[in-house]
């Protein structure tokens, strides 16, 4: 029994042994990898305006619009802008967009046009057009020759840094050209995932979200566009009067009164009980941000200036509450896409979310296709159907012997065929029985056009997805990408479906790529590893089902995991700085250069959100002065702590004031009023935006 107790004990020393020199290992490997990581971050080596001022560099380059023939679909892109062109009914427009492969986003700013009857996809440069962007908003006018685009957003290859456009451009289909509009006095603040209509001459623009230092900010503020006086107008409302709370990637169709607003997505704040013994009391509560998918209707009523107005007065617009509509789909979804048509909105694909708890998210994604008639304000379920049985039709037919008044209308166009035929060729009329009546293909250009493509059609819609672009051209529906998550992997859709309203007859699919690049982040593979890391030392004391030690996590919830452990490094990167800020020359060498280890302000940052920002790291830089003087810390009150970090974070600010300045000005003119980290925001969940 001893020598067999014996044999434990060293079993288990040896199990220690090997797990501490895992771990020694892998933070051997942590620490030196730390280096070649921040190198690798966004917040260090990624220069937005650089970045952007290579695009504007390479786009001057084109001295003229060209559009040339590209050899497939354009690349697999997200939150793009698709249109049925106002000018051509044989275009769809594609601009924007961008593509994340679990390690590096991309953005675009390519102009492409699908020509339908072609089968056909051009790509359009252009020496003036928008900075790559997605999540942006565009709508034609009135006027069916122009289509107007606002905002967006761009971020960094991986996604630490971004910022929102403000800028407004005017695109001329015919002409391929794009034009920057300037309006003199109040415009639209910067935002993404806001949504365009017409009315007349007025382009109508509301909501969306802005990205800030602390979190996502959703807008619930109306703007309108007088495209004949070029300026922009924000109404002020009656403090009473219902109008749509604020909101992203809601559905906004146009009315010959106004504009029809449905649906949407935000976070609002909640509180929620901390633990289940507090839940009784304030103390063991705290606030979150809690997805919001809204289903609520709004009317925006508007009419032109009264009599009597001047020529520029802006039109009088009112918010009108409308019932919930009725049998809307079930269960409620964030991500669904809706586009008009003939007086409705035709409404397709969409996710819900069903929270299980704090480490894991269960998602359903959909494809049903829906109508929202307007003014009755009811949606209908839209099902494929197979074509009328005509085959079974004409087999009764020759069943027959071809009798009734159809199939004698048949033998007639038949014979007028042949006689028509015969005199055509010179016969006389007695020999029309033996002409040939198949009908001769026109002679000409046609011959060097490629044949057309034979393309499938299913009886189903096209796969489950959400954010899937729409455009409705000639009573024909186009579905363009959209995006899919399954387990731990965020599929962006690459594909084309067309569907006939008026026949639903089938879904034709005019390509479909599938897209394998997926790359799994390296915080994703260090949160395996601590997992079995955790699941191997609870097998010491129990066995533990293989299956249960890698637990899957949704995108948002690996994002929110890669924002913590980038925040985390580089705080602790900052902690270990060796700067003595008490010295004037450190000060002075630190007001000189960008990169010297402190925390620098952002452009449009004043100095109490700067501080805000970077409290935390100046305190550590106070307390490590401290520390190389040989003073404790331990003497000094929090206040006067807090105090000394604010007077280092001010002093940084001013000096790097005009540096700072000479970024706001360049940045203001490409129409980017704010630049924001993700790695140090503190909200976390699903981005149904």
């Amino acid at each position: 029994m001893a020598k067999e107790k014996k044999g434990k004990n060293e079993d288990k020393k040896a199990k220690l042994a090997a797990k501490k020199a895992k771990q020694a290992n892998k933070a051997e490997k942590k620490a030196k990898s730390k280096a070649s990581k921040l190198e690798g971050s966004d917040a260090e080596d990624v220069d937005l305006d650089a970045v952007l001022e290579e695009y504007r560099r390479q786009q001057e380059q084109f001295l003229k619009i060209t559009e040339t023939v590209c050899d497939g679909p354009p690349k697999p892109r997200s939150a793009s802008c698709f249109l049925a062109s106002p000018c051509d009914r044989n275009n769809l427009l594609l601009f924007g967009g961008e593509y994340f492969n679990g390690a590096l986003a991309q953005f675009y700013n390519d102009l492409h046009i699908y020509y339908i009857d072609r089968d056909e996809w051009r790509c359009v440069t252009s020496p003036n057009a928008p900075l790559p962007r997605s999540g942006h908003a565009w709508t034609r006018a009135s006027n069916p020759g122009h289509v107007y685009l606002f905002g967006g957003e761009f971020s960094s290859p991986k996604q630490g840094t971004f910022h929102h456009y403000s800028d407004f451009w005017r695109l001329e289909p015919a002409t391929r050209e794009w034009t920057k509009i300037e309006c003199k006095g109040k415009t639209p603040p910067a935002r993404s995932g806001h949504r365009m209509t017409y009315w007349k001459q007025y382009i109508i623009l509301f909501g969306g979200f802005q990205d800030t230092s602390n979190q996502t900010k959703y807008l619930s503020d109306l703007w309108i566009y007088d495209t004949q006086n070029f300026s922009w107008y924000s109404p002020t409302l009656p403090p009473a009067q219902l109008k749509p709370d604020a909101r992203s990637s809601f559905t906004f169709l146009p009315h010959e009164q106004g504009a029809v607003l449905y649906g949407g997505y935000s976070r609002v704040k909640a509180t929620v009980a901390a633990n289940k013994k507090a839940r009784g009391s304030a103390q063991g509560s705290k606030n979150i941000l809690r997805p919001m998918i809204h289903e609520d209707c709004f009317f925006l009523r508007m009419s032109p200036a009264p009599e009597g107005s001047p020529s520029t007065a802006p039109p009088v617009v009112r918010w009108e509450r409308r019932k919930k509509p009725a049998n809307a789909p079930k269960p409620q979804r964030a991500g669904t896409t809706m586009t008009y048509h003939k007086g409705r909105g035709i409404l397709f694909g969409g996710v819900h979310d069903v929270e299980q708890s704090e480490d894991g998210m269960d998602s359903e994604f959909f494809r049903e296709l829906f109508a929202w008639n307007i003014e009755r304000n009811r949606f209908f379920p839209m099902t494929l159907r197979k074509p009328r049985q005509q085959k079974k039709a004409a087999a009764s037919s020759e069943h027959r012997g071809g009798g009734g008044r159809r199939g004698r209308a048949q033998d007639r166009e038949e014979e007028l065929l042949k006689q028509l035929a015969a005199l055509q060729t010179g016969a006389s009329l007695d020999d029309a029985d033996d002409t040939d009546t198949e009908r001769k293909q026109p002679e000409g250009p046609e011959e060097d056009e490629k044949p057309t493509r034979e393309m499938p059609v299913s009886m189903e819609f096209p796969h489950p997805r959400f954010n899937a672009q729409l455009a409705v051209q000639d009573d024909v529906l186009y579905i363009y990408g959209g995006t899919f998550e399954q387990k731990d992997r965020e599929f962006t859709f690459d594909d084309l479906h067309a569907v006939d309203l008026g026949k639903m007859d089938g879904c034709k699919e005019i390509f479909n790529r599938p897209v394998e690049d997926w790359i799994e982040s390296e915080s994703e593979d260090d949160d395996d590893e601590e997992d079995e890391e955790e699941d191997g030392s609870e097998d010491e004391e129990g066995d533990i089902d293989e299956d249960q030690k890698h637990r899957l996590y949704t995108p948002s919830q690996r994002k929110k995991k890669q924002d913590v452990a980038m925040a985390e490094e580089t705080a602790s990167t900052v902690s270990t700085v060796d700067s003595s800020v008490d010295d004037d020359d450190d000060t002075e060498t630190a007001a000189t250069s960008v990169d010297d280890g402190l925390p620098h302000p952002r452009p449009f940052e004043s100095r109490r959100d700067f501080f805000a920002r970077t409290s935390n790291e100046w305190q550590e830089i106070f307390l490590d002065s401290l520390r190389y003087t040989n003073v404790q810390p331990e003497s000094f009150p929090t206040k006067e702590i807090k105090a000394k970090a604010f007077e280092l974070s001010e002093e940084k600010w001013w000096d790097c004031r005009e540096e700072i300045t000479a970024l706001e000005e360049e940045q203001e003119a490409a129409g980017i009023t704010e630049v924001v980290s993700l790695a140090e925001r503190g909200d976390a969940g699903p981005k149904r935006r």
